[in-house]
């Protein structure tokens, strides 16, 4: 069999077991299910090397039933393409044939997962060209069982079976980026769109899609149109989430003709978990502030289920139903449940930015030591706490410098004709947290001032030293009134988060004291 294949006359596929083969490279195709969907980025590197020293491993070799040429069977591809580009170069004999390892055939579905296997050991390998490769799999396994739908449990096994374990959550996100976004922004995911960014893109689709339905804006539907055509306009290899977060703010904002500072504080809350009070009258959209406030307001009511997520640790594993992966919502009534365990253990909350101090939040019992790990610490703490309460834009990391973060401005003024009074001095008191743990009132105000906007409030406020000004902007309770208003109403993670953020601030402090460091020199 060697010596007709090194003449270039391919052998029959009766292999029945693994053997060392001399092969001819016309012999050998690449594989064209390959998971790596670009060239790969270190084609140069290993292009040099082969020419220098020839390849260091033989290619992993088979042949599919009733053909006579050989396919690359787990990795390789890149190396095959080179010795034939090397050989058509330069001619040499040393470039036409190659030591092989060939093996039997068993499925195709096989030889795939090899391929994404050995890729993604390698390195490089996108999320995108990952989840494809996955839902190859799966229709392929479909076809060779006699499957209508492999379900995510089944398919989770049936890669552990090959090798490549991945939670059944992970695969839900996986087939979410391949049905639902790949047809809306290919450039953003084949750019490098990453797990933690469709994670939360799924979220924003989740959160936005009920707070459509809430508002009485149409069906699913029309809200798959709208979300469509939005995450369209914002296609590119410099994808930004909060663009669409913002269009799509937007746009519930015209249809139900609320304010778009409303939306904002009701789609953070969803995408939080919270369950946000809101005044159960029509948003106010007049032009004066007479007009714009009701002479009575009605019983709030909820925007989130009765149930209260903030009672549960954001942190603990948890189960959700398995997910629709063409559009991305829980659908009821499926075989089982998805345990997100794995994932959150892989990626961070959706209620914190990426940050590489996630880890230490969540699972050290002590803080950091390190100047630079506890302001990272407290950014971290502040932004998810703001985030929870609808003021996420507001929180800024600070390096180098000040407490790790600050505040670029004070809540919407328009909030205070929105909101019931409970969810509004919630909100208030937690920006004022937020606001001495940043010590914005306190730091000097040339190393603060030149990070905020000009047009803030906040800006104006310190430039003019106007205690008024910030007092009339932000609605501030007797102190009295934060023990029974903000203390016994919180929910457990806001709780912990808060009191984490005031110990951390407090170490950054002590620290500053104990090594003579000026914060904000």
């Amino acid at each position: 069999m060697a010596s007709q294949a090194a003449k270039g006359e391919p052998a029959k596929a009766d292999i029945k077991e693994s053997a060392a083969i001399l092969l001819d490279i016309r012999c050998i195709k690449p594989y064209e299910r390959n998971p790596r969907q670009c060239e790969n980025p270190e084609y140069d590197r290993i292009k040099a090397s082969i020419r220098a020293n020839g390849l260091d491993q033989p290619l992993v070799v088979t042949q599919r039933p009733g053909t006579t040429d050989y396919i690359v069977r787990s990795g390789g591809n890149t190396r095959l393409l080179i010795l034939k580009e090397l050989y058509e170069e330069t001619g040499d004999d040393l470039f036409a044939h190659v030591q092989c390892l060939i093996k039997p055939w068993n499925r195709e579905s096989d030889v795939l997962l090899a391929h994404l296997r050995e890729n993604d050991l390698r390195g490089s390998l996108s999320f995108i060209d990952k989840a494809r490769a996955v839902f190859d799999i799966k229709q392929l396994l479909e076809a060779e069982l006699g499957i209508v739908t492999l379900s995510q449990r089944r398919l989770a096994m049936a890669l552990h079976a090959g090798g490549y374990a991945l939670s059944q959550g992970l695969i839900s996100r996986m087939g979410y980026a391949v049905k639902r976004l790949l047809p809306l922004i290919p450039r953003a995911l084949n750019g490098g769109l990453g797990r933690p960014q469709v994670q939360r893109i799924r979220a924003l689709d989740d959160a936005a899609f009920q707070l459509w339905q809430r508002h009485g804006l149409g069906d699913e539907a029309v809200f798959d149109e709208v979300f469509a055509a939005l995450c369209r306009r914002y296609d590119g290899p410099d994808w930004d989430t909060g663009q669409l977060q913002g269009a799509i703010e937007a746009e519930i904002a015209e249809q139900a003709e609320v304010s778009i500072n409303r939306v904002r504080v009701e789609l953070d809350a969803q995408l939080a978990g919270k369950a946000l009070m809101v005044p159960d009258y029509e948003d106010a959209t007049c032009e004066t502030e007479e007009a714009a406030i009701p002479a009575e307001k009605p019983q709030a009511h909820s925007l989130s289920p009765p149930t209260d997520p903030n009672a549960v640790d954001s942190d603990t594993p948890y189960e959700e139903p398995e997910q629709n992966v063409e559009h991305g919502r829980s659908t009821e009534g499926n075989e089982e449940t998805i345990s997100e365990a794995a994932d959150l253990a892989e990626e961070a909350s959706l209620e914190a930015p990426d940050s590489p101090v996630e880890q230490i939040l969540t699972t050290s019992p002590s803080a950091p030591s390190d100047l630079k790990s506890l302001r990272a610490r407290a950014w971290t703490l502040a932004a998810r706490l703001a985030q929870r309460n609808g003021i996420g834009e507001l929180v800024e990391p600070l390096s180098g410098k000040g407490l790790g973060f600050i505040l670029r401005d004070v809540p919407d003024p328009a909030l205070a004709d929105q909101l019931d009074d409970e969810t509004l001095s919630q909100i208030s008191m937690v920006w004022w947290h937020l606001a001495a743990c940043a010590e914005m009132t306190v730091a000097p105000i040339e190393s603060v001032v030149p990070m905020l906007p000009v047009e803030s409030l906040l800006c104006r406020a310190l430039e003019q030293q106007d205690a008024g000004l910030l007092f009339g902007g932000v609605w501030t309770l007797d102190p009295g009134n934060t023990g029974y208003r903000l203390w016994r109403r919180v929910g457990e993670q806001d709780w912990r988060d808060l009191l984490n953020l005031m110990d951390t601030y407090r170490r950054i402090r002590h620290l500053a004291e104990e090594t003579e460091t000026q914060l904000w020199g």
